[in-house]
């Protein structure tokens, strides 16, 4: 696991990386004392996890959390500060933990340990095997039953007790509703993203922040826009670790 370090106190970046190393595998590549040079950092570097304090010089850590939480793909965020009254902004970011100085061994010790098992699971999940590549469903177009592999399937749309299914270049019309058409698709590769739209998670192309906090995800090959409703989003961010 890789790791940074921001913080602009000498003495406070040389306890915590004493006891990063001390007490863990994680590998610390850089540290920093100003979060402008992060930024500039992670243009061209990904790393795991950032251990953030929040009062830094250019851009306070909290800034640099917001800038971050963008991200397509996130480090996890740690915060580090003898500041208290942050930690509820800390936690609407998703923050990975807030710890408060003066450090206690014990109470880094137990972080780390959560961290090294968090990012142990998430390496189990993606190392799951794929899925077959002869998983199939029967669409159906003009009264003729079309055996269509479910990798092929971009999105489908409700319309009614009807539902709307597209590939990259067709559209089949099943005679059932949304509900009963998804539960026929394997949940590890569709979500339901709307009361009217479920998304072949792998053919995202991009995630665009939306109005009221929600998301319209852009689909490779296609210029149709599928909405992800404000009762999915946080199913949504989780699912793609947002």
């Amino acid at each position: 696991m890789k790791a940074i370090i921001v913080e602009d106190e000498f003495l406070a970046q040389q306890e915590l990386s004493w006891l990063i190393r001390q007490h863990s595998q994680i590998v610390i590549e850089a540290i920093f004392d100003d979060g402008l040079d992060v930024l500039k950092y992670l243009q061209s570097h990904q790393v795991d996890v950032i251990f953030l304090d929040i009062n830094i010089p250019s851009l306070d850590g909290m800034l640099l959390a917001q800038n971050i939480s963008k991200f397509a793909s996130k480090p996890l965020i740690v915060f580090i500060t003898a500041c208290k009254e942050h930690a509820v902004d800390a936690f609407e970011l998703e923050a990975f933990d807030y710890i408060l100085k003066p450090y206690h061994e014990m109470r880094i010790v137990t972080l780390l340990r959560k961290l090294e098992n968090h990012v142990r699971q998430d390496q189990t999940q993606n190392n799951a095997p794929p899925r077959p590549a002869s998983h199939s469903i029967n669409l159906v177009k003009d009264e003729r039953i079309i055996v269509t592999d479910i990798n092929d399937i971009y999105y489908a749309e409700a319309h009614e007790k009807l539902t709307f299914v597209y590939t990259r270049r067709e559209e089949f019309v099943m005679s059932m509703n949304m509900t009963e058409f998804c539960s026929r698709l394997p949940e590890e590769y569709f979500f339901r993203c709307h009361r009217s739209y479920c998304v072949n998670l792998s053919k995202i192309r991009e995630i665009e922040p939306w109005f009221n906090n929600t998301y319209i995800l852009k689909l490779r090959d296609l210029e149709f826009q599928v909405p992800v409703s404000r009762s999915k989003v946080k199913a949504f961010r989780q699912l793609m670790r947002l």
